[in-house]
């Protein structure tokens, strides 16, 4: 489970990283509490507008972020981004010390993070590459994913107690403090990247953005993937919008929305050490992961007091957290590193990007209809999410159940239209160009064949003989990763 902790400068990150996203969380719990009762008369929208100004961005600067992720070290840009974000939290941490803060400013600030996060987000991503060996990365961004769950534990329920004790502006300062942490690790830290040598004339940023959209485009698994994160993001992980007003529902104050931020958190840390101890990233476990969602969430709507609503939050960050980080490891495990960066732009934009339309429209649905109403639109967009990765496995993958031999097995198609030996369909989700044989097609041109979706082999016909992978082909094994 924590096997890329042996990895000294992946050692290094994850320590310095988890102390910030502890300021991280204590930050954005105290942000959107702010907005909802200090500045404003529980305006559920006015959330929802920081919210959609906070991530717009990461939608906006994708032909940026992405590039810079690819083209520069991406530890020096982690270095720039973090010291901006420190910035910013000192600084309206004083407005709100002194009394001074308005509406405007908390929507100005949203803003500005957002701008700062879409490059540090996406080189944040792409730099766990940096950092640890193909054959660890899955588990290192599960891990990273465990950090992050591990700071909602504690961040949120820390800022509901600071917010009471010291009063909100206090705990963005100390949030400024916590960046300290990130810094030291990346000074501290000596990566392996080395960037690529241009063999030509640079390609403009429009050129590299549109090779990045070509990519996806032709890896129909990615595209499915991006469909599944836009609907949860949009919809269903609006946690500011539903946790608050679902707190104030229940007749509660900060330390208790505090409380619910943390409770949620247990069940997404659960999830992502859960996913670390995965030897791959699994497609079929994200659309498993997200019916889950849909499911957890309509029945969390329909919960009658505080703590049984609570509870139902541990199974919902459980989901989340599952689906999240099996599609983040793997976008990373299965993309082509020439265009890692832009496709982690691509993946992040679209998961974030989704937050200005849904925040706003989920906000005014609590306005309108009541706090509940935000659990009902995330249960339809996750089993709507549900119905389209289903969807893809029945049609393009042929996903079929067959009785044989008294039991019920599963078959979906191997690597379609290259009629290669049977004896070589049985692949792994996330297996690598090399493993399976392919050599890569230029970036840009033509991208790889997405892969099948798991280790489950083809039925054979009347008459065919057995596929045995290791019987009929002795290098079969050898092509498998571990």
């Amino acid at each position: 489970m924590f096997r890329s902790l042996s990895v000294r400068n992946y050692r290094i990150w994850f320590v310095g990283a988890l102390v910030s996203n502890i300021g991280a969380w204590m930050q954005a719990t105290t942000q959107n509490w702010v907005v909802l009762t200090e500045l404003t008369a529980n305006n559920a929208a006015a959330v929802g507008t920081t919210m959609a100004l906070q991530f717009g961005p990461q939608l906006v600067l994708v032909p940026f972020s992405g590039a810079v992720a690819d083209r520069f070290d991406r530890r020096k840009v982690l270095l720039v981004t973090q010291s901006l974000l420190m910035l910013l939290a000192f600084g309206l941490g004083t407005l709100l010390v002194f009394g001074a803060a308005e509406i405007w400013h908390l929507y100005g600030f949203a803003l500005a993070l957002g701008i700062v996060n879409a490059f540090d987000t996406t080189s944040r991503q792409a730099f766990v590459s940096d950092l640890v060996g193909n054959d660890q990365l899955s588990n290192a961004v599960a891990l990273n994913s465990a950090s992050f769950n591990s700071a909602r534990l504690i961040g949120p329920a820390v800022a509901g107690v600071l917010i009471a004790v010291v009063g909100s502006g206090w705990v963005f300062i100390i949030n400024g403090v916590s960046f300290l942490a990130v810094i030291g690790a990346l000074l501290l830290i000596t990566t392996r990247r080395v960037t690529p040598a241009s063999s030509g004339p640079r390609e403009g940023q429009l050129t590299q953005l549109l090779a990045g959209f070509r990519y996806v485009r032709q890896r129909h698994d990615l595209l499915v993937i991006f469909v599944i994160v836009f609907l949860v993001g949009a919809f269903s992980m609006n946690f500011p919008v539903m946790s608050s007003t679902m707190a104030v529902e229940f007749g509660r104050g900060a330390g208790d929305y505090g409380l619910l931020s943390s409770i949620l958190a247990i069940g997404s840390l659960s999830g992502a050490l859960l996913s670390a101890r995965r030897p791959a990233a699994r497609m079929r476990v994200v659309i498993i992961a997200v019916g889950g969602i849909g499911v957890v969430s309509l029945i969390a709507a329909m919960m009658p007091t505080f703590w049984t609503f609570a509870a139902m939050l541990v199974f919902l960050g459980l989901a989340i957290s599952t689906m999240l980080t099996t599609a983040n490891g793997f976008v990373q495990t299965t993309a082509d590193p020439a265009v890692r960066g832009r496709v982690l732009a691509l993946y992040m934009a679209i998961l974030m990007g989704g937050t200005p339309i849904g925040a706003p429209l989920v906000g005014a649905a609590a306005n309108a209809l009541g706090a509940r109403s935000t659990l009902y639109i995330s249960a339809a967009a996750s089993l709507l999410a549900f119905g389209v990765g289903m969807a893809w496995l029945l049609t393009e993958r042929q996903l079929r159940f067959h009785r044989s031999g008294g039991r019920w097995r599963v078959t979906h198609v191997g690597r379609p239209g290259l009629g290669d030996n049977r004896a070589r369909q049985s692949e792994t989700l996330t297996a690598p160009i090399a493993v399976l044989g392919r050599e890569p097609e230029p970036v840009g041109e033509s991208a790889p064949q997405e892969v099948p979706t798991g280790m489950i082999p083809r039925i054979d016909e009347p008459g065919s003989a057995p596929a045995d992978a290791d019987d009929e082909d002795p290098d079969a094994s050898a092509r498998r990763p571990a």
